[in-house]
């Protein structure tokens, strides 16, 4: 240090005498003119292994509850939200699920956790969506579940039927969603080829042993009596047995819906004769 300079220094920044600048605290220089000791260079972190492809690992989780007794008759399961849909029903509860990523908070590590936990009381988990047959994932995350000790069930609309069928030998029960006679789908789901596919489901459902029931979705903003009425006499024909009939949720979530909906109910389209013949939700 200069003999001229004074210790400690009046500002907190000198010249040093080779002229680069010096930061002082409490009169100590942040660093001396001593070598540097060695050590070891910084390297970023090894990048986290991504999950393999179709892995559970790489579900988009929308929801995920841990008890109900809702969803599948008879049992208290937990419930899997898949985010995902092709379809855009007028109805939905939650159009947010409709995007293929997840806006959950839940992660695959977390449902795992929760599920085998050593408290819970629980006789299965329930696949639902969103559609939950979007996801590649679907299939080993059942076999996991199933390997858990867990019975497994689906709810679907019947968006992909190839990936129904590949599912159907991991499953106890299916539900399956048909929302009208093919010809309607374009109206309700928005797209022309959904009755297609999902009339297919039901064929591969009718031909395999898995227990199924078909539900229908009464939207009282589409459907007339005669049509629920006709979509019934035509499932009965075809030998399904097990039908019930859901009432729409004009959810938070869904404010344009609601305001279209104005308030009306399943006994706004059905009698309360017609209602006695089915199960409803």
């Amino acid at each position: 240090m200069p003999a001229s300079a004074a210790f400690p220094p009046a500002s907190p920044v000198i010249t040093a005498p080779h002229g680069d600048t010096v930061s002082w605290w409490d009169g100590v220089p942040w660093f001396d003119l001593a070598p540097w000791p060695d050590v070891t260079p910084w390297e970023p972190p090894a990048p986290r292994a991504m999950p393999a492809p179709g892995s559970p690992a790489t579900l988009a989780i929308s929801r995920y509850l841990p008890a109900t007794t809702m969803l599948w008759r008879g049992r208290t399961v937990a419930a899997l939200f898949l985010q995902g849909c092709p379809w855009t029903c007028g109805y939905c509860l939650d159009p947010s699920m409709r995007r293929d990523e997840g806006i959950g908070r839940w992660t695959w590590a977390d449902v795992v956790a929760d599920v085998t936990g050593v408290h819970r009381d629980i006789d299965g988990i329930v696949f639902t969506g969103g559609e939950p047959t979007r996801q590649a994932a679907l299939l080993p995350a059942m076999a996991f579940m199933r390997e858990a000790g867990l019975g497994i069930a689906l709810h679907t609309g019947g968006a992909y039927p190839a990936r129904l069928e590949r599912a159907l030998p991991l499953v106890d029960f299916v539900s399956l969603d048909i929302k009208g006679q093919p010809s309607r789908y374009g109206a309700v789901t928005g797209s022309l080829v959904a009755g297609d596919a999902a009339w297919r489901s039901l064929d591969i459902l009718q031909a395999s042993s898995t227990a199924f029931e078909v539900t229908i979705t009464v939207d009282p903003t589409l459907h007339t009596r005669a049509e629920i009425l006709d979509l019934a006499d035509t499932l009965r024909a075809r030998g399904v047995h097990r039908i019930a009939l859901q009432e729409v949720i004009a959810g938070i979530a869904n404010p344009r819906y609601a305001d279209r909906l104005g308030g009306r109910g399943i006994r706004d389209v059905l009698t309360l004769t017609d209602l006695s013949k089915f199960t409803v939700r």
